[in-house]
């Protein structure tokens, strides 16, 4: 088999990877990089010839994985796009998210590359998308051989897909993003227990160790604590979210403790995409039971738009929980915002429950000491840190040693490392090295081709 990362750089960004199996040719993902911008944010789809592609393998809907899809699709129009039957819902309302953002992107930033696709396209991706039901096997045939490809829940979001690929006698299995803890709105992930030949695993949280003492129980207490003890005070707390996935996560987490009269009295304000996919989530919960969520979880928390009147430096004068996109604190977001108008005041918190990549500002911020000094750059403001900036592992990502875990059960020959930071790559080779007898482990050079 060959594999090559399309990805520009060893990192969680644009994600996308080309699999030569046989004749059979497969991109697995087409991702965005959330940190760059214009083609920069793009894989390198100079080294996947003109109406080769076989199939497109998509994991989940998260822009990272996703985001370029349209993009690589133009020139791949033979290609069968497969993926889960919730991200057959999700895909195209993300892509016309990401297609309206770069008109914004365009306008602000003067970006003369954006929109990278248009609606057209768009809708021929949606036309060309294929429903993989979780477990059912699939097989497909090229030049009188077969393929089977069959999809696994990973938990992580709605939708997200671990795939087993059976060619000949070899078994690949590729994790994509994945979470075996179970959520409030999602089971966690449901895999085959292998062996197989070879396994292709996340990284992400390679260099982030977690407490022995922490549970997601005992974080998902220490959040609602926080808030609490914010309201008590007269404060706001700006809960930074992914808009899929996290935002409707942590609602389900704050409808669960205000049913058990945990949480306190308050205003809850939400906006943007993640409010919209409030409809889409009750409607493949109603279609398919595969996520324990309902619309009138948001109605039973009184959950309010987001007012726009709101300047750095100024306090917030409606007091509650803000929780809002994006996760980062990526500028030019609600979450951004909100976060210049908290940030100076002692009676006010922000609480992260997710990955923060170290170079946004969300990163930058956890790495803020108290009274210390932070930038808001998009918005020309300056100012202490005064709220109380906490973190909370409630992350979409399994946890480093369960990965090493169901990598050791696997057994497998050979295991491909992606999709995570140069740490947490490392750690993981030398976890596995250590721990698998003869294993090979391959940390793909972006844009080189290598065998496995």
């Amino acid at each position: 088999m060959k594999v090559i990362d399309l990805s520009k750089a060893q990192d969680i960004g644009a994600s996308s990877m080309l699999l030569e199996i046989g004749p059979f040719r497969i991109l697995v993902d087409s991702g965005l990089h959330p940190k760059k911008e214009g083609k920069d944010a793009v894989p390198n789809f100079s080294l996947i010839k003109a109406h080769t592609l076989d199939y497109i393998i998509l994991t989940h809907c998260h822009l990272d994985h996703l985001g370029s899809l349209p993009l690589v699709f133009r020139k791949q129009k033979q290609a069968k796009i497969l993926t889960s039957i919730p991200s057959m819902t999700l895909a195209p309302r993300m892509l016309r998210n990401s297609y309206q953002v770069m008109l914004r992107q365009k306008e602000d930033g003067n970006i003369a590359e954006y929109p990278l696709y248009t609606r057209m396209d768009i809708n021929e991706v949606e036309r060309a998308l294929i429903a993989m039901p979780y477990g059912e096997v699939r097989s497909f045939e090229k030049m009188g051989d077969k393929i089977e490809i069959t999809f696994y829940s990973s938990g992580h979001i709605p939708g997200a897909a671990g795939c087993l690929l059976e060619y000949k006698h070899r078994k690949i299995f590729l994790t994509g993003d994945v979470l075996f803890e179970e959520q409030c709105t999602l089971p966690g992930a449901q895999f085959p227990e292998g062996p197989f030949d070879t396994l292709i695993m996340e990284t992400t949280r390679g260099n982030t160790p977690r407490n022995s003492e922490n549970t997601r129980t005992t974080e998902i207490n220490r959040l609602i604590e926080m808030i609490n003890h914010t309201i008590d005070r007269n404060g706001s707390c700006l809960i930074p979210v992914f808009a899929l996935g996290r935002m409707q996560e942590i609602m389900g987490v704050l409808h669960a403790a205000k049913l058990a009269g945990k949480l306190r009295e308050c205003a809850i304000f939400c906006s943007g995409l993640g409010m919209d996919l409030v409809d889409y989530f009750e409607d493949i919960a109603k279609k398919t039971g595969m996520i324990h969520f309902r619309k009138r979880m948001v109605r039973q928390l009184k959950i309010r738009a987001l007012k726009k009147e709101i300047y750095p430096g100024e306090d917030l004068q409606e007091k509650g929980i803000y929780l809002l996109s994006s996760g980062m604190l990526v500028e030019r977001t609600p979450s951004y915002l909100v976060a210049s108008a908290l940030i100076n005041h002692h009676h006010n918190s922000i609480c992260f429950v997710g990955y923060c990549d170290p170079d946004t500002p969300g990163g930058i911020l956890q790495n803020t000491v108290q009274e210390g000094e932070f930038i808001f750059k998009a918005l020309n403001y300056v100012c202490k840190v005064r709220a109380t900036v906490e973190k909370f592992d409630l992350t979409g990502h399994a946890e480093r040693d369960e990965l090493l875990n169901f990598a050791i059960k696997a057994s497998p020959r050979a295991i491909v490392v992606t999709h995570g930071e140069a740490k947490a790559r490392e750690w993981f080779m030398k976890a596995l090295d250590a721990s698998i007898q003869s294993v090979k482990v391959i940390n793909p050079v972006p844009e080189k081709e290598c065998l496995v």
